[in-house]
């Protein structure tokens, strides 16, 4: 298995310290750094930046949402990015929400699934090097009626850039099968993982001829480890709120794809109960209802023997990289989470 972190801007006091972070996490043997864009900084700029200070780590945008920028400015972005950095850029897409499409974009969130199977086909065009020319429901280059004529970039692809898309719903798992050169996930519990994600994800794949080993399941969680039961209890207690905010206050009142996804693996009745009291204004009250086991299913919290149990299942359940959210209140002890995490995935694979 491969190990792989997120960061955004909000997590770090300064620019620079986020840049510590991941230069750190390089040299501890991490694999791959997504940055966030959410409704936050902005991924192309922080990955250009990070380019500059790594040798070895892949960068990717985790993730890019569709429809805030057209396909071909992804196409160009991706393709400077993947030349600047001699190759290590993975290409994250995602649909987003219609809180922070239509919130703060003002862009539609009508048609996700056609969006963003029509921009990985114009992404994979662009990057070919021909002139473009597409004609889909969503996206008609070049508009018809006019003067335009087609085109290609005056600059070419150097190496191959593989796209990734961020997929919780059975359509759009079935559309990354389909399409796409890696998954990446989200709200996961092994467990509940056949039916809820690789059943949508596996029709994908075979409909395009493709297998399992064609695609690079990553999948995240948050990792902490706990000296003792008294310190993992506060550590449950703590992510709960997280938790009840996935559940409540990710997406609009009546869109929530991190709710849909939870209902899906076995938790319908408790997901339901925390988006009514999220939305009434109830938190504290939402938080309470989040089970012990529902933070333990879906993170890589607990002692070290724990974590690395869990591991083993998320091996076992398919899991081709582990994108790692480490714990600690400073830089040097998220680092420190990162480095044990990244030895215990290394162990775990290494026995597989």
């Amino acid at each position: 298995m491969r190990t792989a972190t997120t960061v955004e801007a909000a997590g770090f006091e300064s620019w620079s310290r986020q840049a510590d972070f991941v230069i750190e996490a390089e040299k501890l043997g991490l694999d791959i750094c997504w940055v966030a864009e959410a409704w936050g900084s902005d991924a192309p700029s922080a990955l250009g930046f990070y380019a500059a200070r790594t040798e070895r780590l892949l960068l990717g945008s985790g993730v890019m949402q569709v429809g805030t920028r057209t396909p071909v400015a992804l196409a160009q972005t991706a393709i400077t990015l993947s030349n600047l950095s001699g190759g290590r850029f993975l290409l994250g897409l995602g649909p987003s929400g219609p809180q922070v499409m239509e919130g703060l974009h003002g862009v539609p969130f009508a048609r996700p699934l056609a969006r963003v199977r029509e921009t990985v086909e114009i992404v994979r065009e662009v990057v070919a090097g021909g002139k473009l020319s597409y004609t889909g429901s969503e996206f008609r280059i070049p508009l018809p009626g006019g003067e335009a004529v087609p085109m290609r970039l005056s600059m070419r692809a150097e190496h191959p850039v593989p796209i990734y898309l961020a997929a919780l719903s059975p359509a759009m798992l079935r559309l990354t099968g389909r399409v796409a050169d890696g998954w990446l996930g989200t709200s996961f519990v092994p467990e509940g993982a056949a039916e809820a994600y690789f059943a949508p994800l596996d029709e994908g794949l075979a409909d395009s001829g493709r297998g399992r080993a064609d695609i690079d399941v990553c999948q995240g969680a948050e990792v902490a480890f706990a000296p003792d039961e008294e310190a993992l209890g506060a550590m449950v207690a703590g992510r709960k709120k997280e938790l009840a905010f996935s559940l409540g206050g990710m997406g609009s009142a009546s869109t929530n794809f991190y709710n849909r996804a939870y209902s899906r693996q076995g938790w319908s009745e408790v997901a339901e109960q925390v988006r009514e009291r999220w939305q009434a204004g109830d938190r504290d009250g939402a938080a309470g209802l989040v089970t012990d086991d529902m933070v333990l299913a879906t993170t890589l919290i607990g002692t070290e023997d724990m974590v690395r149990r869990r591991l083993r299942v998320w091996r076992d359940a398919g899991v081709d990289t582990v994108r790692l959210y480490p714990a600690g209140e400073t830089m040097e002890a998220k680092l420190d989470t990162l480095g044990r995490a990244i030895e215990l995935v290394r162990e775990v694979g290494d026995a597989s």
